[in-house]
């Protein structure tokens, strides 16, 4: 099949989580079960035109009455065979620092136009590559407008006729819902507004379009697309997705495992594999001197690594007077690092903590090379978020052999299965309920079975070290629902 990923993040080129991780991935493993994949995405300030090649002539895009002129570059994308990576140059659009917004401004004005623009240039870019996919592949609400774009005006000409659409939900929590004004940028007819499913109390909702619009729907994980159809975990988008439940498919997301393996990885002092699982206990020495604390092997040591916002559970964790983080680091006798950035008043809580505690330390920003050092220096990993569509740190945790403290939510669910006392199997520790007294409890049950039960832990990080999170298997479940994308537009 010929297959075109639409994006507005993918590694190594732009990134602000898992989706950029999940699109270069996927696109990689297509490629190995001999599928004809490329990428198209933004050309962000931060992407030099250096590394990149320019393709010959510029491209008009018209979206409405509008005429944008754009370059196109190019550039293989890293790890693949041949899997081209376009990006559309617009430097009013794109040429600034940020994808959806900055610090200063956290969502742009002009995104409805800028991921306007990115959409039609689909169809301009095939034209002028004439090179046309059988499969779009849209990814969050910024592609959103792809597929409908295909639905209601491309599929009329004979180049697109015969193209499905398929659209990937990463986070429900983000729709990109925006003022009416903006609609008559998209290109699309009045009648549109409504039957397209835009339409959001008098704004447009770039992801509910999608959503209405798109030929196949998929999500992160199996669980996770249980619970988008309902109310609690909907985001009001929850009767369309019952609605379509027929054409929405939980595929699970993979892990690169050439970046994270603890036999391969050059980020950590040493590395280790579940038949050496012993050469684990230095990199937690290791990571115990980097962050200021006492180097003690018999301490259990819990890692956080998270963006702060309140879909982690960071209040419950962190927050004055109602968080838990202080009552674990001072009744029970572990230690506790944390590596995140997000919400400042997470950040100043934190600073604050780790004055006040000799056990626990934080690194506020983001660092690569840290956060492979607390997987694996590691003992147990906490991930109690409010919710999780798919999650990657859990299944990190799970490849080096620590054990993840998690709630029952979407991927985590999925990949964490519970501890059993009488038998000693599960991989990890899982609660129901999002409260500072239920992670608090979840982690003291954590710190009896390292203290009474150090055969389990060993069994446990054993077990987990032996599951297989590749993205092979998700591939091979993605080709089964692009096959149906295809079926519905034949018929």
């Amino acid at each position: 099949m010929r297959i075109l990923m639409v994006t507005s993040e993918a590694v190594p080129f732009a990134k602000t989580g898992g989706l950029a991780d999940a699109v270069s991935a996927l696109s990689i493993e297509l490629e190995k079960l001999g599928h004809d994949v490329r990428i198209i995405m933004p050309r962000y300030y931060r992407i030099s035109r250096d590394n990149l090649r320019l393709l010959d002539g510029p491209m008009c895009v018209h979206c409405g009455n509008d005429e944008v002129w754009t370059a196109v570059y190019t550039s293989n994308l890293p790890g693949a065979k041949n899997i081209p990576v376009y990006f559309i140059d617009h430097e009013q659009s794109f040429g600034r620092d940020g994808i959806y917004g900055t610090h200063q401004e956290p969502d742009f004005s002009d995104n409805p136009r800028r991921f306007s623009i990115l959409c039609h240039s689909v169809f301009q870019l095939c034209r002028k590559l004439g090179w046309y996919p059988d499969i779009i592949h849209a990814h969050d609400w910024s592609a959103s407008l792809a597929p409908v774009l295909l639905k209601f005006n491309e599929r009329y000409h004979e180049e697109f006729s015969h193209t499905a659409s398929v659209l990937t939900i990463h986070n429900l929590g983000y729709q990109g819902i925006y003022g009416k004004q903006n609609y008559p940028f998209f290109g699309l007819d009045w009648c549109h507004f409504y039957s397209a499913g835009f339409e959001d109390y008098d704004n447009v909702n770039f992801l509910k379009a999608g959503l209405v619009s798109s030929d196949m729907l998929t999500t992160v994980s199996p669980t996770y697309a249980k619970e988008i159809q309902r109310s609690e975990y909907g985001f009001r988008m929850d009767g369309i997705l019952r609605n379509r439940n027929d054409d929405l498919e939980g595929i699970l997301n993979g892990v690169d495992t050439n970046v994270w393996n603890p036999l391969k990885d050059k980020k950590i002092p040493v590395q280790y594999s579940a038949s050496s699982i012993e050469k684990k206990l230095q990199n937690k020495l290791a990571l115990q001197e980097k962050m200021g604390l006492e180097v003690n092997p018999s301490v259990p040591l819990f890692g956080i690594i998270t963006r702060l916002a309140d879909q982690k559970g960071v209040a419950e964790l962190f927050a004055p007077t109602y968080g838990c983080a202080y009552r674990m680091c001072t009744q029970m006798n572990i230690q506790f690092v944390v590596l995140g950035s997000g919400e400042s008043w997470c950040e100043n809580e934190i600073n604050i903590l780790q004055s006040k505690l000799p056990n626990f330390r934080a690194f506020i920003g983001y660092n690569d090379s840290l956060s492979h050092l607390i997987e694996a220096g590691s003992d147990f990993f906490m991930m109690p978020s409010r919710y999780e569509p798919c999650g990657l740190n859990q299944m990190y945790s799970l490849i080096y052999g620590t054990l993840p403290i998690v709630r029952r939510t979407g991927g985590l669910a999925d990949t964490v299965s519970n501890y059993d006392e009488a038998t000693g199997k599960g991989t990890g520790f899982v609660f129901d309920d999002l409260t500072p007294n239920s992670i608090f409890d979840t982690a003291g049950w954590a710190v009896y079975a390292w203290y009474n039960k150090p055969a389990h832990i060993k069994a446990m990080r054993i077990r987990g070290m032996k599951q297989k999170f590749g993205w092979d298997v998700s591939a091979q479940k993605y080709e089964d629902v692009y096959k149906r994308a295809q079926a519905k537009i034949i018929k």
